[in-house]
């Protein structure tokens, strides 16, 4: 049997995430309900995928770098294929922007006493010019910060697993 890649595994994972969110999207699933993390769920277990399957080939060294390294290129690819899909997805549906934007501009009332309409109505402008680059490197830099934990932790438990 051919070995798989960390990165065809990254895209597998990613587009099985893909999948599920657009499922998640166009079925009104309620997000209440913990749904909101199976994407997570399914992160980590992409990873986890790459991971133990590395440990288990004879390319295992045993080494912390080795097997980080494997799982940073899962996690990287997820990452690109999930901003990538955020990003269209983004500029698919203008609504949810305006959705998220009128969400924002009640809690600006709400918190900001001090502001005048005109400076609320500049703030919710200048998050409208930058609502999707804001969106995309909250992504990125969430998506960077989890899977360096997943691959961290996962590592570290294969490594001390070997060592038993």
């Amino acid at each position: 049997m051919k070995k798989i890649s960390p990165l065809v595994k990254g895209a597998i994972t990613g587009g099985v995430m893909v999948i599920v969110a657009s499922l998640l999207h166009y079925t009104n699933a309620s997000m209440n309900t913990g749904l909101q993390y199976l994407s997570l769920f399914l992160f980590a277990g992409g990873i986890a995928w790459t991971l133990i399957d590395y440990s288990k080939s004879p390319e295992y060294t045993g080494k912390f770098g080795d097997i980080f390294q494997q799982g940073f290129k899962c996690f990287v690819i997820i990452a690109l294929v999930m901003i990538t899909y955020l990003s269209i997805f983004i500029k698919m549906n203008p609504k949810l922007k305006e959705e998220h934007l009128a969400e924002y501009r009640k809690e600006l009332v709400k918190t900001e006493t001090s502001r005048t309409p005109a400076e609320i109505d500049t703030m919710i402008e200048t998050a409208r010019n930058g609502y999707i680059t804001s969106m995309v490197s909250t992504s990125v830099f969430q998506y960077l910060l989890l899977g360096s934990a997943v691959t961290l932790a996962g590592a570290g438990i294969l490594l001390i697993r070997k060592k038993q």
